[in-house]
């Protein structure tokens, strides 16, 4: 069964913006530590954002801070990544990873579980 859904990735412009979606039916996700990574054609999966199981500590890659954002809504059961000022090299499929161990983990193989992925293209 699939615990973590992707959503909100698709086709946008240079300096646009897209907000994905994450929705976990992970009964402990609110409790969890929670992720996001991403994965270019031919390159290794790779660190985005990070955010505490209580949402009170965020972490960002350097290549995206300042342009990203992370946020959860426990009660929704849902976590999001905002991404303004997208750049070509945003290209990457998207995918959220939660860990019901809780805390903030930053590392991919820290992660427990995953979702299937949302595609985000940022044409030049």
């Amino acid at each position: 069964q699939v615990q973590l859904v992707e959503s909100g990735g698709g086709l946008v412009q240079a300096g646009g913006s897209l907000r994905l979606s994450c929705v976990a039916s992970i009964r402990t996700f609110s409790t969890s530590a929670q992720g996001w990574f991403r994965q270019a054609p031919g390159k290794e999966r790779e660190f985005v954002a990070a955010i505490h199981w209580s949402g009170a500590i965020t972490r960002y890659a350097d290549s995206v801070k300042g342009r990203f954002t992370i946020s959860r809504d426990n009660a929704k059961n849902t976590a999001y990544l905002l991404m303004n000022s997208l750049k070509p090299e945003d290209t990457a499929v998207y995918y959220c990873a939660a860990d019901p161990r809780g805390g903030i983990r930053v590392r991919e193989y820290e992660y427990d579980y995953w979702g299937q992925g949302t595609q985000v293209t940022v044409s030049p």
